[in-house]
């Protein structure tokens, strides 16, 4: 009995790591002000906006957890107030435009129970996409200075204004 409860508990563990283990490489990059932990997956001759990540859908800005972002002082993002503190960040991909949503609730892996955690989003802004020439093949997230945060994979870039 003893054996077969080791074992029991043996396969719950193995079983639950393997369903949060991390699929793609992480990144951390900052700015004075923020701070941006995510996953960075790779495009692998995929089609990346409007197939694997559907238009109109809820992802979370990289791969495995959601996606975090601090700002260490108080910021508008786009026209939109937001207290210094940690975040979790989505965006609703379109082909035109992105909308970009900063959600109090930490810790959840994916976009999964979004639905659930919406009453939590702090801000929400749409920003335009532009068409990039050279294909980018790793999920990247950057900073131009303090005001501009820039996502790019595949052949789209977004800038998110940023104004401290």
């Amino acid at each position: 009995m003893k054996k077969l409860l080791f074992l029991l508990t043996v396969l719950i563990a193995v079983t639950s790591f393997g369903q949060n283990a991390r699929k793609s490489p992480h990144d951390t990059v900052s700015t004075a002000n923020t701070t941006v932990t995510y996953g960075r997956p790779y495009k692998n001759d995929r089609n990346i906006f409007g197939e694997l990540e559907k238009y109109g859908r809820v992802w979370r800005v990289g791969a495995d957890e959601a996606t975090t972002i601090t700002f260490k002082k108080d910021v508008k993002v786009g026209d939109k107030e937001v207290k210094a503190g940690t975040y979790t960040l989505f965006a609703i991909p379109n082909e035109n435009e992105w909308t970009i949503i900063i959600n109090s609730k930490l810790g959840q892996w994916g976009a999964y129970s979004y639905e659930k955690t919406k009453g939590d989003d702090v801000a929400k802004i749409n920003v335009p996409t532009k068409k990039l020439d050279k294909v980018v093949e790793q999920l990247t997230i950057r900073f131009a200075g303090e005001n501009a945060m820039i996502i790019e994979w595949d052949k789209t870039q977004v800038t998110v204004p940023l104004k401290y």
